[in-house]
């Protein structure tokens, strides 16, 4: 009888679906693809199987339904149908967990509907999560579905943490408190860099910096959460590339009853057009750093806030750690940013942080230390991987008797 290794990660977004086919045996990408422009004109689904060239296709995608039938029939194309007896599992992405999913869990009609109820706390994003679920829920009602959520790592956050210092009556009434995301990749992050260091995760101290597009920060003590930026919603922290991040709320009043916006409108601009897009127009950091060579002044701006802010939770963080044995930078920004990583750790020899010029300069895919060896504190590349933490996380779950 075939072994069932694989598993098929889902990350469903409102107009998009990212997938990736993992052998649990070996780490392999037997498949990876992509469907956008879901519900749009000119829909397109890019399917490279291993080994193999990407197949485009452009056609009409009206629902998740349509665009996830078609990655059915890709998959069987390759001999990787969803009725393969190989495939474990299904492993879905879903960005709010609340306060109750703390760990990745099976999918019951009653876990959906507690999905459902957190959708006025992440209306941009569980709504997608939740089709795609009943879409592959659908296509295969025999195989495990696994909902890998992106806040479950950070419940472990002390309570003192989580809460914001408004009236618990309130707050409780609306699940106001500060939940944190990218999850998946700060736990994969974490616990690669104290492999990287050759220690145990439990023995580790590392502040994770996950910067995208979106941008997040993280202490991890011990492997366990204890601070993360996010908050409420993916607004809260970081300078993004299109959201304001920390902002004071008054500024939301002053734009409502002084500027005459409305509540959609100021939503608007702080999620989609603040942060370094709305600094200086541009939110690709490669062409801010480009622009700022030549001496732009918005976009030297634009990376001078950008760097400052994450400066300021670095030196928060090391304060809320106490002792920190690592510094990790991932996601495209982290990962490839040279300059960022230079200009976050310049002057903070004092504090055990150093960065060596060469090492950082370096463009590698593998994880790496970028710190000198007399450094207190290491500090280290760590590409992210949350399709495999997702999908690790979920085949562990259905080898473990969830039923």
């Amino acid at each position: 009888m075939t072994e069932a290794t694989r598993v098929l990660v889902l990350n469903a977004g409102s107009s998009s679906v990212k997938y990736q086919l993992i052998d649990m045996l070996d780490g392999r990408r037997p498949a990876t693809g992509l469907v956008e422009r879901i519900g749009e004109a000119g829909g397109r689904l890019v399917h490279t199987a291993q080994d193999g060239e990407p197949r485009e296709s452009r056609q009409p995608f009206p629902d998740h339904a349509t665009a996830l039938a078609a990655v059915a029939r890709e998959l069987a194309a390759d001999g990787l149908g969803l009725d393969s007896p190989q495939l474990a599992a299904i492993g879905h992405r879903v960005v709010h967990g609340g306060q109750r999913f703390t760990a990745p869990t099976v999918v019951t009609d009653e876990v959906l509907t507690e999905i459902r109820r957190l959708v006025p706390v992440a209306p941009l994003h569980n709504p997608a999560n939740i089709t795609g679920i009943e879409v592959a829920r659908a296509l295969r009602p025999d195989l495990p579905q696994v909902a890998v959520f992106d806040t479950a790592f950070h419940t472990t956050v002390p309570e003192y943490a989580a809460r914001y210092a408004i009236d618990r009556a309130t707050a409780d009434a609306h699940r106001v408190r500060r939940y944190g995301f990218h999850g998946t990749s700060h736990q994969y992050v974490s616990r690669a860099t104290a492999r990287l260091l050759g220690k145990d995760p439990a023995e580790v101290n590392v502040i994770v910096l996950h910067l995208g597009n979106g941008a997040s920060a993280s202490a991890v003590a011990g492997g366990v959460c204890v601070e993360t930026s996010m908050g409420l919603t993916p607004l809260e922290g970081l300078v993004m590339g299109t959201r304001s991040g920390d902002i004071d709320p008054g500024v939301v009043f002053h734009l409502h009853r002084v500027g005459g916006l409305s509540i959609d409108e100021i939503d608007d601009l702080l999620n989609r057009r603040s942060g370094l897009l709305g600094l200086c127009g541009d939110n690709d950091m490669r062409e801010i750093t480009r622009r700022m060579d030549e001496g732009d002044e918005a976009a030297e701006l634009a990376f001078r806030a950008y760097v400052h802010r994450l400066r300021k939770y670095l030196g928060a963080y090391c304060a809320v750690l106490g002792r920190v044995d690592a510094i990790a930078f991932t996601a495209g920004v982290g990962e490839n940013a040279a300059a960022v990583r230079e200009a976050a750790t310049a002057g903070l020899t004092e504090l055990g942080i150093a960065v060596d010029p060469e090492l950082n300069s370096v463009r590698s895919g593998a994880a790496r230390v970028i710190s000198p060896p007399y450094s207190r504190v290491a500090v280290a590349v760590v590409p992210t991987d949350e399709e495999l933490e997702i999908a690790q996380q979920a085949y562990t779950l259905v080898h473990t008797g969830w039923s």
